[in-house]
């Protein structure tokens, strides 16, 4: 046969599969109540966030073959990769509302409290996060106008928002009486069946022998807990299909905006580490679905879209400070004040898997209403049977509002906010020093401590190990040597995100930093092995691919990409 013959063989198969899953993505649309939009001709844009995953550590993943495809993409030129920094804090819920209102003012990390109202805010509460996306958007327009937000911290102004803990009125993926169908049917679809049940395997297979290496040496897995990873592997597996199959059935809906989050590399980072065969193996699984995911866009051409791979930040090799002193922040805090200090000290983990399994419970909840009795009783027994194996999050269970701590410690990784509830308002540097004066000179004094900010006037102190300390007042520091800022990168530009984080209104009366150890690794005050949120090594390191022809010009933190989207996909909805 000749090659003219073959080409139009070839071309009539791309066909036929193009009208095929035409047919097939709108019946189900259809099906599920999402009708397709009318393409007006301008192009769309699709944005997969790699949860945590620095530019340098991609890299690094790209080179051992962990991205297949991303690394297809990017050397055949059809997408241009390039680092930026996400800024301090070096965290999602400030760098994703960055990039979806342009805005990431007073939110000085991913816990902090607020003095005047005795209210501690950790951003994985959906009530908290309303209220703060309320804020962050007054009079500025969101990315994703008309857009879907899967399994993100804000919903960027979209009308779909699955999984996403701003949204006020909160969406179920399968909301109809043919919707609970295609659950059914997209749960018992073979292939989809043993892909989930073949993941789930060896994800678990992979966390029981974390827990065994934690009976030999120090580790941040409790080593008996044997049935909360295979939950949490289940959830993190299924829900990945989920949102990929959400992506995929917009793409089809000719959806103007797209952007979905996938964080099991940043979870599975925190325990084990950032370049771990067991967080490489989950980058793999990311780039399968970037895999589907473009192979969709580039065979259904309704709408045009352009394609972003992007991280929020990175992950640096760290050691708990629990480990080094053995006790926690605020406790080492506390005992330097006295028997008589009232403390207030709650965290944990992000908790992505536990926050993914409540959702799942209230998506069965939902469905039990809309299908025969027989199915709604197997449902409503799978349901009580995960609520009952779900455990409490201490973070996000609600904070009696008349409590009133002497002493409040919201940490972020290695970043941590500590509050003296002797005022209401923000204490000077100078005041803390007055009253508790034995306290800085231990924290001085402990070598996990790297940094020690606060506020005198208008102008930020930071004091260092070995009486170095920088006095910034908006332009170059003045330095006592040796310099506290060198070991957070470039003196200079470390000094302008710390003055610009002791300046939000509901930041610590003091900011504690880890230190930074000879080896890279950070004293982060969670039980992590690698850490983000403040400063030192690669966690404000992050990454975007983007279209060659996209001009990107000079990005100096996140709210340069939403100016970006705005300009380049919104137009006129900007004003």
């Amino acid at each position: 046969m000749s090659t003219w013959g073959t080409r139009r063989i070839i071309d009539l198969l791309r066909g036929l599969t193009r009208v095929y899953h035409r047919r097939k993505y709108g019946a189900l649309a259809r099906q599920m109540g999402r009708p397709g939009i009318s393409p007006d001709g301008r192009r769309g844009f699709i944005i997969i966030q790699i949860d945590g995953l620095a530019y340098d550590h991609l890299l690094v993943a790209m080179e051992a073959g962990h991205l297949p495809y991303l690394n297809r993409m990017v050397s055949e030129g059809r997408l241009a990769l390039t680092p930026w920094n996400s800024g301090l804090p070096s965290t999602t819920p400030a760098v994703q509302a960055a990039i979806m209102f342009g805005n990431r003012e007073d939110v000085p990390g991913f816990r902090w409290y607020e003095k005047e109202r005795g209210l501690a805010v950790v951003t994985k509460r959906p009530d908290q996060v309303q209220a703060l996306q309320a804020r962050l958007k007054e009079n500025r327009v969101g990315i994703l106008i008309g857009g879907s937000s899967y399994v993100n911290m804000f919903d960027g102004d979209a009308d779909l928002a699955l999984f996403t803990l701003s949204a006020f009125h909160p969406q179920r993926f399968f909301e109809s009486v043919r919707g609970a169908g295609l659950l059914l049917l997209f749960l018992f679809s073979p292939l989809r069946l043993l892909q989930v049940l073949r993941r789930t395997v060896a994800g678990y297979l992979r966390a029981l022998g974390w827990r065994l290496t934690a009976l030999l040496r120090r580790s941040v897995f409790k080593p008996y807990d044997l049935l909360s990873p295979l939950m949490a592997t289940a959830i993190n597996t299924l829900f990945t299909e989920v949102q990929t199959f959400g992506v995929i059935l917009d793409i089809y809906r000719c959806v103007p905006s797209i952007y979905t989050n996938y964080n099991t590399y940043d979870e599975v980072a925190h325990q084990v580490g950032p370049t771990h065969r067991a967080a490489f193996a989950a980058l793999r699984d990311i780039d399968r679905h970037i895999r589907q995911i473009d192979r969709t866009r580039q065979r259904h051409r309704d709408r045009e879209y352009d394609l972003y791979i992007l991280s929020d930040h990175g992950n640096t090799p760290s050691v708990p400070l629990s480990w080094e002193i053995g006790q926690s922040l605020g406790h080492f805090i506390a005992a330097q004040l006295g028997e008589k200090t009232s403390l207030d000290e709650v965290f944990g983990r992000p908790g992505y898997a536990l926050a993914k399994a409540r959702y799942l419970v209230d998506e069965m909840r939902g469905l039990e209403q809309q299908v025969p009795p027989t199915v709604r009783r197997v449902l409503c027994a799978l349901r009580h049977y995960v609520d009952r194996r779900v455990p409490t999050d201490p973070e996000a269970e609600g904070y009696d509002l008349e409590r009133r701590e002497d002493v409040v410690v919201r940490v972020s990784g290695p970043l941590a906010h500590v509050y003296f509830n002797v005022a209401p308002r923000r204490l000077d540097l100078i005041e803390v020093g007055f009253l508790y004066p034995h306290l800085l000179d231990r924290l001085m004094q402990t070598d996990a401590i790297g940094l020690v900010v606060g506020r005198v006037g208008e102008r930020t102190m930071a004091l260092g190990p070995g009486g170095g300390s920088a006095v910034i007042a908006g332009g170059p520091p003045e330095i006592t040597p040796p310099n506290p800022l060198t070991p957070y990168g470039e003196p200079e530009r470390v000094a302008r995100q710390i003055h610009r984080l002791v300046g939000f209104p509901h930041s610590g009366d003091l900011i504690l930093m880890g230190n930074v150890r000879p080896d890279g690794r950070v004293v982060t005050f969670e039980e992590q092995v690698a850490t983000h949120g403040g400063l030192g090594g690669v966690q404000e390191q992050a990454f975007i691919a983007r279209p060659p022809t996209v001009n990107l010009g000079s990005v100096e933190g996140p709210e340069d990409l939403h100016r970006l989207f705005v300009e380049r996909y919104l137009g006129n909805a900007s004003g």
